[in-house]
């Protein structure tokens, strides 16, 4: 690596370091990063949803910033969220709305809801789906819409950081219990075995390109599934190696894995 590069480097790892990363915002990422949207609009359908909605609850809502943005919401609306600094957050952003946030591990045993309390459950990326779970606190005819990440997201990423093929085969999951990183079949096969009728699937690849390490650095220090234990240290060889690839032959190219999933409570 040359001097200049090598200047850079320093200077751009160090950006990365810094920026915070509570909260679910990826504005940050502007000009540096860019990742395809689904063809499906889950934003656009999350809108629909909710407002035909009497009571909502939005599963692992990050900092609230997905359902803060929807234009008209239930009269009725709660959230869970796992990470303590974003539980505050969320708090603060969806006060406004009459929201209940609920501090709980993503893959607790039970949601901490009654029976049929919500006509529509809904979830952006989440890590664990409990879809029992979702079954009981649906009401009849309820709806659960979701946008999962799928099996080999930002593989490319990974596998530079880390080498081909870095991770165990996972634990067997606890019944009726699916995790993120799933495939749409594996997600339906648990839904309907928990006694949902799934209505809509659909899936995508979708190009991601890092226009510079700092983008690189930040998304693994927010996005930790990606990178299990990220830390500039233990990988700033690696972190080298890819400053030099992006300076010399322009963004490192990845694809994230979705999917959409719709299922109703018979």
């Amino acid at each position: 690596m040359s001097p200049d590069i090598a200047a850079r480097f320093d200077e751009l790892v160090a950006e990365g370091e810094a920026v915070p990363t509570e909260g679910w915002d990826f504005s940050w990422f502007a000009g540096r990063a860019t990742e395809e949207r689904p063809a499906w609009g889950y934003s656009s359908l999350l809108a629909d949803r909710m407002r035909a909605a009497e009571a909502a609850l939005d599963m692992q809502t990050g900092g609230g910033e997905v359902l803060a943005a929807v234009p008209v919401l239930p009269p009725v609306l709660a959230a869970t969220e796992s990470w303590p600094p974003n539980v505050g957050i969320a708090r603060r952003k969806l006060a406004p709305f009459g929201a209940t946030v609920v501090a709980m591990e993503d893959d607790a045993a039970d949601l901490p809801f009654p029976d049929g309390h919500f006509d529509l459950v809904v979830s952006r990326h989440p890590v664990v789906t409990r879809w029992d779970e979702v079954r009981r606190v649906l009401r009849p005819g309820g709806t659960y819409l979701a946008q999962h990440v799928g099996a080999g997201s930002v593989r490319e990423l990974t596998e530079f950081m880390m080498g081909p093929n870095p991770f165990p085969p996972p634990p067997p999951a606890r019944p009726f219990t699916t995790r993120s990183g799933a495939t749409p079949t594996g997600a339906v096969a648990v839904a309907e075995s928990a006694g949902l009728v799934v209505v809509d699937v659909r899936q995508q690849a979708l190009r991601m390109e890092f226009h510079d390490i700092a983008a690189v650095v930040h998304f693994l220090r927010k996005v930790i599934w990606t990178v299990p234990g990220f830390t500039v240290d233990a990988y700033r060889e690696r972190l080298a190696e890819l400053h030099d690839f992006i300076e010399r032959h322009g963004p490192f190219v990845a694809h994230a894995q979705r999917f959409l999933i719709e299922a109703r409570r018979p």
